[in-house]
């Protein structure tokens, strides 16, 4: 029997799945540390972003076949190492894109009505709803506002679809296509409104809230920030580090940047306090993908994968 080791967890389905098609699933983790020795136990290894599956933890296991990862990023596995071993490397890119494109939109809606900021505020004993009031009596609406997207892939387009459906206007840049058509439902009537690719410089010029949507590099920092808009709303949900963070948290206190929205830090599990307890920035705990129907469909994809892989 085909052993998998769902060490970062498996949504119910997938792990139903899998088992009613003939696969043991093991939804045991095990800590990095102990995998050098217990990995090889298994014949595929499905993580998220926790577990790390380097090119040591490869040699380690000649009787591992496959590597799946529940998500879209694979920056945690040497995945072309793998290759080279022959173990194929799977992740599920189209699950999650609408639960991380919504998040994001949650920032920014957050963010420009100070929701984050009042939200506690108000909560707190001494809390002056007068002084309040009129603290936070200067939020902008989305609606006619022009959004960056930064990596124009599948959340990238999903944000264009929201954004579109609020009537904001779409500037993304992408090194691989120079349009995408998308298709919008409204009221059971399907639009379609083809999207095409600007230049990064344009996108910074022009854009008054920017999404950020690739695999990783650091591709956002004083330069960059220099050319954006004055008060300009910031959103990153993609690795950590493709905002500088420390150009960031001067762009916010010159007044450049209005305010930021992270899921993703350069220090998981443990980000910076500078920037967990600025005032200005919207966090959440790399949560992305974390919705029901983000992971029923990683469960289903992740299935497809393997059995697919097994079934050749």
């Amino acid at each position: 029997m085909i052993r998998i080791l769902a060490n970062d967890g498996i949504a119910p389905n997938g792990k139903a799945a899998l088992e009613t098609a003939g696969y043991e699933v093991v939804t045991d983790h095990i800590p990095q540390e102990e995998l050098m020795t217990k990995l090889n136990d298994f014949d595929v290894i499905c993580v998220r972003s926790a577990t790390k599956v380097r090119k040591d933890l490869i040699d380690a296991s000649p009787n591992l076949k496959a590597i799946c990862r529940g998500g879209v990023g694979i920056d945690n596995i040497d995945h072309e190492y793998a290759k080279s071993k022959g173990i194929p490397t799977y992740n599920t890119p189209a699950a999650s894109s609408a639960s991380v494109a919504e998040l994001v939109f949650a920032h920014f809606f957050s963010l420009s009505r100070d929701v984050q900021r009042s939200n506690f505020e108000l909560r707190q004993a001494d809390s002056n709803f007068k002084g309040l009031k009129k603290a936070y009596a200067k939020g902008q609406q989305l609606r006619g506002r022009t959004l960056g997207i930064l990596g124009f892939g599948r959340i990238g387009v999903e944000a264009a679809r929201i954004a579109i459906g609020l009537g904001m206007n779409v500037l993304p840049v992408d090194l691989v296509k120079e349009s995408e058509d998308i298709e919008l439902d409204l009221l059971g009537q399907k639009v379609t409104v083809n999207v095409p690719v600007v230049s990064m410089e344009k996108m910074l010029a022009e854009s008054d809230y920017i999404t950020i949507h690739v695999p990783g590099g650091n591709l956002i920092g004083e330069a960059e920030l220099a050319k954006m808009k004055d008060g300009v709303i910031l959103a990153n949900t993609s690795r950590g580090g493709v905002i500088n963070e420390d150009a960031l948290l001067a762009a916010l206190e010159s007044g450049k940047v209005r305010g930021a929205a992270l899921d993703v830090f350069v220090g998981e599990p443990n980000p910076r306090r500078d920037l967990l307890e600025h005032p200005q920035i919207s966090v959440t705990p790399h949560i992305g993908a974390a919705t029901g129907e983000a992971q029923y469909n990683i469960g289903t994809e992740l299935f497809e994968k393997i059995h697919g892989h097994f079934s050749k």
